[in-house]
Formats: structure tokens, sequence, C-alpha cells
């Protein structure tokens, strides 16, 4: 039960405003939340919601207006460069787009190595980082061997994803924030991508956060949902509570968008 875990990110009063003078957007507005140690959260909005902005603020990408984020029960320390590369040890990111996600210079054993050296291992020998390296690969079905000479761009988006999912299994960070990681990759890559995200929180136990629009995404992979209008938390709770019985009718406009499951009222088949 997540009322028996400690939180592990929490926000209050988080609030971002762009733009100066007569020219400001609120884009959010003054959230509270708490995400616990172990749980998938699913923040659900339409484009422009804010729910991108949230996830930026909580990465430490982005500033905050006002509000404060908590880490591990205490107000987060971001200020120095050290104090912000310390905080992303144990919070990392899959964003919508795999190929703005790598440096088109660096080869993939590149980017895992860099994933060991962040987790302490840069003194570790080289047999001892294939193996990781390797090990990390066929966690999400990709053979090291064959991609040591390759860079990302030579992979299709799927396989940057998988990528992607890889590093994250070297790095083993408390909390995932995958924003829309399904979003731009083909149809047949989705469900394989969602698995083997679903597989790496029972592998390591961390906190995972979906950003989505997907109503029926959220279902099927949340235990907790936060539904997000213009800024707004309009509604939460566990994924069953919010998504079978929706309260607002923003809730009601997002499932309404999944004819099929709307009209049954069935998501067991999502």
């Amino acid at each position: 039960m997540a009322s028996e875990k400690k939180p592990c990110l929490s926000g209050r009063g988080l609030t971002k405003i762009f733009g100066l003078g007569n020219q400001k957007t609120l884009a959010v507005d003054h959230v509270d939340f708490d995400f616990y140690e172990g749980e998938i959260v699913s923040i659900v909005g339409e484009s422009g919601s804010g729910k991108t902005t949230l996830a930026k603020m909580l990465l430490g990408l982005i500033s905050t207006t006002e509000g404060e984020v908590s880490f591990l029960g205490k107000p987060r320390d971001i200020r120095s460069q050290k104090k912000k590369r310390e905080y992303w040890q144990n919070i990392q990111a899959i964003f919508q787009d795999p190929f703005s996600s790598y440096n088109i210079f660096n080869k993939i054993d590149s980017v895992l190595l860099d994933c060991i050296r962040m987790r302490g291992g840069a003194n570790l020998s080289k047999e001892k980082k294939v193996e990781m390296m390797t090990e990390a690969c066929s966690f999400v079905n990709l053979k090291f061997e064959e991609l040591t000479n390759k860079y990302p761009f030579e992979l299709s988006g799927g396989q940057m994803q998988r990528l992607m999912i890889a590093r994250i299994f070297l790095l083993k960070p408390k909390i995932l924030l995958a924003d829309e990681p399904t979003s731009m990759i083909d149809a047949s890559s989705r469900a394989t991508i969602l698995d083997y995200l679903l597989k790496l929180r029972e592998e390591t136990g961390m906190t995972t956060i979906f950003i989505t629009h997907d109503i029926g995404l959220a279902y099927y992979v949340s235990d907790t949902v936060y539904i997000m209008e213009k800024g707004l938390f309009v509604e939460s709770g566990p994924a069953e509570d919010v998504i079978l019985n929706p309260r607002q009718p923003y809730t009601k406009r997002l499932l309404n968008d999944v004819p099929k499951i709307y009209e049954e009222w069935d998501l067991s088949t999502v």
C-alpha cells in the first residue's frame, strides 16, 4: 500500500509562470503531490495542460516560480552543478523523441560507459564494464556486440528507446520519469517498450512517473493517476477509482477520446 511507504518525491505549491508583464502564462498552478517509493504514477492531460512543464521542473531542467520540491523527505537542493549532478544520479528521464536524446558523435558503447562512470564504476576492469553493458543490452533484447561500432542514429526509433531503458538499467536511479515514451515510435514497438519499462520497475523497485495524454495507457500501467488541466491537478487517486468513476468533466472528456472503453466502462482489456 502506498500509505505504508515514504514519499520519494513531493511538491507543495509548485508553480511555473513563463513570460513577463502582460505576456505571462501560468503553466503550472500551485500543485501539490506525493509520489511514493516503488509506485507507478501517471500524469494525464491534453497538450498544453502543463504536464511536460511539470516534468521539467521535477527534473531540475527549468526553475520553479513558486513552491518547493522535496526529495526523500528533504527540500531538494540543486543550486550548484555538483548538487544537480548528485540529484540526477537519482532521477532520470526517457523523453518522447529518442532521436534528440543522444549526442550524435558518441558511439553506443560510449553512451553506456558514461552510465557506468556516473554510478562510480570508472575504475572497474574493462571486462567488468563489458559484462555490465552486455547485461543491460540483453535486458532489452539488444546484442551489445552488434552495437559497439554503431551510433545511436543508426538504430530504429524502437531500438533507441530500448537503448534508453538499457541506460536506466545501468544507472538504477530511484525515480524514472517517462515523458510520452511511446508516442514517436511505431505501433508494433509500443507494447514492447511498455513491457520493458514495467519489467524495469519490477527489477529495480524504482518509482516510475509516466507523462501521457493517453488515459487508457495510464490505466494499464499505473497505481495512481493525476489528471492535469490548465496547470492544475483536477482529479487524482488510485487508477481504477479515477478512470472507472471519474468525477470531473475533463476526466470524462479524456475518456470520451477512447469511445469503446468509455461506453462499456470496461477497461480490463486495455
